[in-house]
């Protein structure tokens, strides 16, 4: 019996549904490794692509439904059939070519004869891909530079507790066009710093021919995007971080690929099942992309060697696995309602797609110790972040997906009256596995759904938000913005995350420029002057963000697995709890002030306050006192605190001096 197993009774039922997905996990890794370690068998993308060597260049690609396979180039003036690959077996496919022939930057495709029909691709281990400005194709650019990049990162160590901030790199510019890597190390990172986020989850940069994807139809798994710039250049972004103690995550797409043949791996042997799964199985009937075929080995060795190249040479600590519940189910889990553990283990499930869960989790780790796996999964799947050797899965984290929903059912539909806080509180803290918890992240942001401060606040946000404005509805935006960060993070799980901008309440939504926008990057950028130009309200939303993030790690209070819980008064709309040594009490009646209010402690210490919803710097009203709270309150047997709230308010205590 698995710990797993041992450890939850209720999984009692499922042991040989457990023991099936260890026995094929160990039965794929003993055929793929022969015994021997995932980081040797990982190498795909060391033997096949562009490589530079002693005697010219060598390309390799491996095209098992191919007849012939030739490259072609501004080296021979784009002639389709003048340089033929040699055959070299198991489906693999040799040319070899004279060091004068390429350099770093010669333009290439690939050209693939199946039948009698030759068809353009892009070299499937291609390092950077770009389109063409006249043409507006994408062309492969052979990339292998022979001096290696001057990384000065060999001391870093990441920080245990994450607090991630959620970026794209194109959008992080206030300027109407594309950001570079460049531009956000200079720029944003320094900003990421002063906010005391330890780590940063970078989305989009494996090349994608749509920029209004977000990055999540991916083209090109080995390149990293153009757009932003050259591969050395995110190189210095990721080298930069480092230097700064930031962890930098890749959020990595493994859970399906974009249909293009001619961008991207679809059908480059000319047959529907190199890569994906055969007829409608291969086919996501919600994304329009291609689903991989998680049980074979080719497929496997294509994507485990895509994480070690992200993280060998690019220095990615880890990854954001996104769309695993596409992968877990062969319904990939569209509008069901997991609401009995029958739903994990069935014939509905992906066991194939369990066991390269699990060897892309032991090959992080093996890697690198610390490597960072988040999965992105609603479903809830049990074992996720269940070590693979005890019956899990291997993820480190998942994200808490629930709570960005549950927030905005509350804002959204529920009077602020009728706000339950028993609900909530079971939501934030009733979870089996190491969770990321957020009140939003980008899905909230695009265009189609809203952020919490636009819920909030609505279009008074765009007239209302002068430091020197107060009237009802921003009011009530600003208190609740900061009271639902802070109440998330401090008691909602394991990490915190926050997508950029969102911190301040950035008020525009995220529309990519596209035909209906008069391809405008007007919403499609990060607008921090209004953070930093000292007269509005999104300046204090930003301070209280930054304050709140560093008290929490110089407490460390994630190191305390869970908040414990102090009061819960539904009728006086009060919730306290204690985690890392603080307390934490928040009053969510919308007009009643609590006035001496009692909260029990855990300890007989007296307590000062760290800090304040209320606080006029983070746009309050300084009602709330730093006077230092007295552990023995008259009538009281136990240590308590007498404190007062304002309506929508809460306070940070931490133990005397």
């Amino acid at each position: 019996m698995y710990p797993i197993v041992e450890r939850d009774s209720a999984l009692r039922p499922f042991e040989r549904d457990i023991n099936l997905r260890m026995d094929n996990y160990y039965r794929t890794r003993g055929t793929l490794t022969g015994g021997g370690r995932l980081r040797d068998f990982a190498n795909a993308h060391e033997y096949y692509g562009f490589h530079h060597t002693a005697e010219g260049w060598v390309y390799r690609e491996w095209a098992p439904g191919a007849d012939a396979l030739y490259l072609s180039g501004e080296f021979n003036g784009w002639d389709a059939t003048a340089n033929p690959m040699n055959p070299i077996g198991g489906g693999s496919w040799e040319l070899r070519l004279p060091e004068e022939t390429l350099h770093d930057g010669s333009r290439v495709k690939t050209v693939v004869r199946n039948g009698g029909e030759l068809t353009w691709h892009i070299p499937l281990y291609a390092r950077r891909v770009v389109q063409d400005q006249t043409s507006f194709d994408w062309i492969c650019e052979v990339w292998d530079p022979t001096t290696p990049y001057p990384w000065t990162d060999a001391g870093f160590r990441r920080d245990e507790h994450l607090f991630i901030y959620e970026t794209h790199v194109g959008m992080a510019t206030e300027e109407l066009r594309v950001g570079t890597y460049r531009e956000f190390a200079d720029s944003v990172l320094p900003r990421v710093q002063y906010l005391g986020y330890n780590t940063i989850q970078i989305m989009a940069v494996m090349e994608h021919p749509f920029y209004g994807s977000f990055g999540y139809q991916v083209s090109n798994f080995f390149a990293a995007s153009s757009r932003f710039g050259y591969p050395e250049d995110l190189k210095y972004l990721v080298n930069r971080a480092h230097e700064m103690g930031i962890a930098v995550l890749l959020d990595v797409v493994h859970s399906h690929a974009v249909k293009n043949t001619v961008e991207g791996i679809n059908r480059f042997d000319g047959t529907d099942t190199q890569f994906f799964r055969a007829g409608r199985a291969g086919d996501h009937p919600a994304w329009d992309t291609k689903c991989f075929n998680y049980g074979k080995h080719e497929v496997i060795h294509f994507l485990l060697s895509n994480l070690k190249f992200w993280m060998e040479e690019y220095h990615f600590d880890g990854f954001r696995f996104d769309g695993v519940t596409s992968m877990l189910y062969h319904d990939h889990g569209l509008g069901a309602a997991f609401t009995n553990l029958k739903m994990y283990f069935s014939l509905n499930t992906d066991t194939e797609a369990i066991t390269y869960l699990q060897l892309a989790n032991e090959l992080i780790h093996e890697l690198r110790p610390d490597g960072i796996s988040i999965a992105e999964d609603m479903s809830g799947m049990p074992g996720m972040t269940v070590k693979v050797s005890d019956g899990g899965i291997g993820f480190d984290y998942r994200l808490a997906m629930g709570l960005p929903d549950m927030w905005t059912r509350q804002v959204r539909w529920v009077k602020d009256e009728d706000w339950g806080l028993a609900y909530i509180w079971n939501e934030l803290t009733g979870r089996l596995a190491a969770t990321i918890a957020y009140v939003e992240s980008h899905d909230q942001a695009l265009v189609g759904d809203q952020t919490i401060i636009f819920r909030l606040a609505g279009a008074r946000m765009y007239t209302d938000m002068d430091r020197c404005c107060h009237n009802e509805v921003i009011d009530r935006a600003v208190a609740l913005h900061k009271m639902l960060r802070l109440l998330t993070a401090a008691a909602g799980g394991n990490g915190y995350l926050n997508f950029m901008g969102n911190e301040f309440g950035h008020p525009e939504w995220i529309d990519f420029p596209r035909e209906g926008n008069d391809w405008s990057y007007k919403y499609c950028r990060r607008q921090w002057s209004l953070a930093d130009n000292g007269y509005l309200k999104y300046g204090q939303l930003n301070l209280f963000d930054r304050d709140m993030i560093h008290a929490f790690r110089e407490h460390n209070i994630l190191a305390d697995g869970t908040a414990h819980l102090l009061r819960l008064s539904q009728d006086d709309h009060i919730l306290a709890f204690e985690r890392g040594g603080l307390v934490f009490v928040f009053n969510f009646d919308p007009v009643h002030t609590r006035q001496d209010y009692i909260i029990p402690v855990s300890t007989g210490r007296d307590h000062a306050v760290l800090f304040t919803t209320d606080d006029g710097c983070y746009g309050g009203f300084d009602n709330i006192s730093h006077e230092t709270l007295s552990a023995c309150v008259p009538g009281q047997r136990s240590p308590a605190l007498s404190v007062c709230l304002p309506p929508r308010s809460a306070m940070v205590l931490r133990p005397a001096d």
